[in-house]
């Protein structure tokens, strides 16, 4: 019985051992060279050729190659290997799988000094419990020096020697850790090889942006040529603020009872002669004028008290289209196409459309009467393509100059010049001579019509009259105050129910004109600004 638990228990026991041995991983001793025997020869163009017998003790081992160092504050100094034999190189490590024997050659350890040249190259990084190195060259080693630690490190190596022929050096070092690398460094006399380093840019975003004469310089030209730019917005617009200077005043546009708009400005090009801008309130004001001017009449809806203000348009039939402007022409197209009829909330569709051509002519026209040389909107848009591929030529000159050099200002110089060309040039268009004359009498004219003097006209021709002045009213943002001129006054002693352009419904009378008529340009504008195609103030 006392047999048979001894037996048990020393089952057991084994057992136990055998589970703790299948539990426990076993670790293998990281991989360490035991020796390290490495020749290096430094040939006649600069190219340091190593061959380095290994012997290793665990593992296949992982070595870093140190290919980069800090040279100066705006460059590294590059060291290339190449042509590497007896193991595997991925650019930045060498993997051995065993040991052997491993060569490879080293391009950029070369520095000329003022005396001579200097070979330093990093031979062997750790873990190495047995390091030698042999160096041979191309002339008489002249002195030698070593480090052995972190790669920045001036502690000295093991041992260090020249024989007696100064034609091989001698390195040793015992013990180098993981992480720790053998620096070994050789001087030959001048011309030796002729070699220099390998220099690479490195990237600063302070260093990109640097100040010297190239960039200095830049910055000067651009401020010449913005400052140029500044003479040249004052030469083409200087000329119309002497001429309105010159020829100022307040401009009345009737005589004997006639309209007689100064220099015939019609309502919708007095916007693109003032801003060199097609507004969405020149269209408005030339519907209203269409109106009074007997080409369409305006008919006021009748509504219930939450329903939407609406107005219906008709085409009258006598009227003579013939006589239209081009851009008028195009507007009252775009209104009817083929209609007699249309309601002013169903402009949609071939009007919009239309309004594209109404636009184009609008320009044109400010051309045909001779007040610019050029349509304002094409000068705008060539000095605006030009500023905008300026700007992105410069964003990418001053990422290319910012990568590679240090002249990024240049650059940004040509981005800043860039956007003030694309800024300025909606300020490039110029009117002629004759065109800042016509601006002036109209600026005159827009002064009468802000004063709201209706003055000595006979109360026959009231009417008519203040009616011609209500679209230009609607350009100048005075529509509310000539509404209600138009809506005080009589066509023969005694109160109109409705005038002869616009219509109202039923129990409406003038009284009423000047909101209606606020209302229908707001609408009409809100109409004309769903396309786009004009500038909305």
């Amino acid at each position: 019985m006392v047999d048979l638990a001894r037996r048990l228990g020393l089952a057991a026991l084994f057992a136990v051992l055998a589970l703790l041995t299948v539990g426990t991983p076993a670790h293998a001793d990281p991989a360490t060279v035991t020796k390290d025997d490495v020749t290096m020869e430094l040939r006649k163009d600069g190219v340091l050729h190593v061959v380095e017998k290994i012997t290793l003790s665990g593992a296949p081992m992982r070595r870093t190659l140190l290919t980069r160092t800090r040279y100066d504050d705006g460059n590294d100094r590059v060291y290339r290997v190449s042509n590497l034999k007896g193991a595997s190189f991925d650019g930045e490590a060498i993997t051995f799988t065993g040991s052997g024997t491993v060569e490879y050659d080293v391009t950029g350890a070369v520095t000329p000094l003022t005396g001579g040249e200097e070979l330093r190259w990093f031979a062997v990084a750790g873990p190495a419990e047995q390091v030698t190195v042999t160096v041979s060259g191309p002339g008489r080693a002249e002195n030698l020096s070593c480090f052995a630690g972190e790669p920045a490190s001036a502690i000295g190596c093991t041992g260090a020697s020249i024989d007696e022929t100064g034609a091989a050096a001698t390195f040793e070092q015992q013990g180098l850790r993981d992480g720790e690398v053998l620096t070994i460094v050789v001087g030959y006399p001048k011309g030796a090889t002729g070699a220099a380093p390998i220099l690479e840019r490195r990237f600063e975003l302070a260093n990109a942006f640097t100040l010297n004469a190239v960039t200095g310089g830049a910055l000067a030209l651009l401020l010449l040529l913005l400052g140029g730019g500044v003479g040249l917005l004052y030469w083409t617009r200087g000329r119309d603020a002497r001429v309105v200077g010159a020829q100022s005043g307040v401009v009345v546009a009737h005589q004997n009872g006639q309209f007689t708009p100064p220099d015939g400005v019609r309502p919708g090009q007095i916007g693109t002669l003032i801003d060199e801008q097609a507004d969405v309130i020149d269209v408005t004001a030339t519907i209203v004028d269409l109106a009074v001017r007997g080409y369409l009449r305006i008919d006021e809806q009748p509504r219930q008290a939450y329903d939407a203000p609406d107005w219906l348009l008709v085409r009258l039939p006598s009227a003579p289209v013939a006589s239209l402007l081009p851009y008028e022409r195009a507007l009252y197209d775009a209104v009817f196409d083929g209609r007699d009829t249309v309601l002013l909330s169903q402009l949609q569709g071939s009007f919009t459309a239309g309004l594209g051509k109404v636009r184009d002519e609008l320009y044109q026209d400010v051309v045909t009467q001779g007040w610019f040389a050029r349509r304002p909107d094409s000068v705008r848009t060539r000095w605006t393509t030009v500023g905008v591929v300026a700007t992105v030529l410069g964003v990418v000159a001053t990422v290319a100059l910012a990568w590679f050099t240090t002249y990024a200002l240049v650059g940004l110089a040509l981005i800043i010049a860039g956007a003030a060309l694309a800024v300025g040039g909606q300020y490039m268009p110029a009117k002629t001579a004759k065109g800042a004359a016509v601006l002036a009498h109209t600026l005159g004219f827009r002064e009468h019509l802000a004063s709201g003097e209706i003055g000595s006209i006979p109360p026959a021709q009231r009417i008519e009259l203040f009616s011609r002045y209500l679209p230009y009213a609607v350009v100048f943002d005075g529509v509310d105050r000539w509404a209600r001129v138009v809506a005080s006054i009589d066509g023969g002693g005694r109160p109109a129910d409705n005038l002869y352009w616009y219509q109202g419904p039923a129990e409406w009378d003038l009284s009423k004109f000047a909101d209606s008529m606020r209302t229908f340009t707001m609408t009409t504008s809100g109409a004309i600004s769903a396309a786009r195609l004009f500038r909305s103030f």
